[in-house]
């Protein structure tokens, strides 16, 4: 049996490449256990520095799999309860101090948009689009998509989304703010190949840098919502004294400071 989702640690690099191309990626009971899992696992390992969320086949993630739902699921609280094991994945990476960059080729749609604002930067491929469509088969935003996406783009840009029956071009996506970038290939190339390499070359950048300023630079950002503005600049300080104590910070401010003294003697 094919793993639904693939995992590989490398150099500081988690992979995580949802594996069910046959069904756009979309999430059946295995594939969300198997996410839930993974994602634990990849936030709680001490050797994890940066993760990339990336997809076999020609989309990033159609959402929930309509076809195994009509046929395995005997009422809502089948999919209630499917949803929960999902979103468990969801919080691991939305509230880790691990930074994730998302490699998003072709569609991604339903829960799929919930999947990719899970992620903390995502490329896309010129020719993907990205929508919302629950309402097309009768149901409601759920895996953080009511959560999140009035965050990423807007309260009224969230409403056009998910109450139009719309795909964002990939320019429209990168204009909202939803991605940060689309990615285009030379002919001959492949556009999911070409995704993908760029989602590293940003992982990279992280894990040669400082991987762990980066990822609480995003603990504070993702988990703003949750303390009033006092609490959050006394956290904001918290952190940064924390940090000026670690290795990362004091290399690199030791030699911030000599090249300065440098340029001004």
């Amino acid at each position: 049996m094919t793993d639904p989702i693939l995992f590989h640690v490398e150099d500081g690099l988690a992979r995580l490449t949802l594996n069910r191309p046959q069904r756009l990626n979309a999430f059946n009971a295995d594939l969300a256990h198997a996410w839930a899992e993974v994602t634990t696992e990849a936030v709680g390992r001490d050797d994890v520095g940066a993760i990339v969320l990336d997809a076999t086949g020609p989309a990033f993630c159609a959402g929930g799999d309509v076809l195994d739902m009509a046929q395995t699921m005997t009422g809502g609280s089948d999919i209630h309860e499917l949803a929960g094991v999902i979103n468990i994945g969801i919080r691991a990476l939305t509230e880790s101090s691990i930074p994730v960059v998302a490699a998003a080729h072709g569609t991604t749609a339903g829960g799929g948009l919930g999947i990719l604002l899970s992620t903390d930067y995502a490329v896309i491929g010129a020719d993907s689009r990205i929508g919302s469509l629950y309402a097309n088969i009768g149901l409601t935003p759920d895996l953080s998509v009511s959560a999140q996406l009035a965050q990423a783009v807007g309260e009224r840009r969230a409403l056009q989304l998910v109450l139009q029956d719309r795909l964002l071009s990939a320019d429209e996506a990168v204009e909202w703010g939803l991605v940060a970038e689309a990615v285009t290939v030379e002919e001959g190339g492949s556009i999911a190949d070409a995704v993908r390499a760029r989602a590293d070359e940003i992982a990279r950048f992280w894990l040669g840098s400082a991987p762990r300023a980066y990822g609480q630079a995003k603990r504070l950002i993702r988990s703003r919502p949750g303390r009033s503005f006092a609490d959050q600049l006394a956290e904001e300080a918290r952190t940064i004294g924390a940090a000026f104590d670690g290795d990362e910070a004091r290399t690199r401010v030791q030699d911030f400071a000599a090249a300065s003294a440098k340029r001004r003697g």
